[in-house]
């Protein structure tokens, strides 16, 4: 496959999952490195995100996990939380799935992705998430 078909098919992914946030990522690094915003859909959505192996659901699951852990990726949670929903994932599986991160990466960071996710369920009017054992 060449540059511009897995750039395609990346872009076609990246629009079923992220929407106009993933879009809007890309538009942002237009001026700055436009190469980078090619690598992010060819690669991150072409590649990657389109392989069969795991759907994009669980997908979702593991990419706000890891951006959890890293700490830092607010911009980036801010469009994978909505990702997540795209793909089917209840607020209340995300609300859990940051909750449970705070095991393994620690409660500020689940904090600073609980409060994104926040945000972006307050936008898709989703609040407020009931999820106390």
């Amino acid at each position: 496959m060449n540059r511009q078909e897995r750039y395609e098919i990346g872009m076609k992914v990246l629009e079923q999952i992220d929407g106009e946030a993933g879009q809007r990522v890309v538009d942002s690094l237009a001026e700055v490195s436009p190469e980078l915003g090619h690598q992010v859909v060819a690669w991150a959505f072409g590649d990657m995100y389109a392989r069969p192996e795991l759907p994009p659901r669980e997908r979702q699951l593991v990419t706000l996990g890891v951006l959890t852990a890293l700490g830092g990726c607010e911009i980036e949670l801010e469009v994978h939380v909505n990702a997540s929903l795209n793909v089917g994932l209840a607020p209340e599986e995300i609300s859990e799935a940051l909750l449970h991160s705070a095991v393994y990466c620690g409660v500020p960071r689940a904090i600073n992705a609980t409060l994104v996710a926040k945000k972006v369920f307050a936008e898709r009017g989703l609040l407020p998430i009931t999820n106390a054992g």
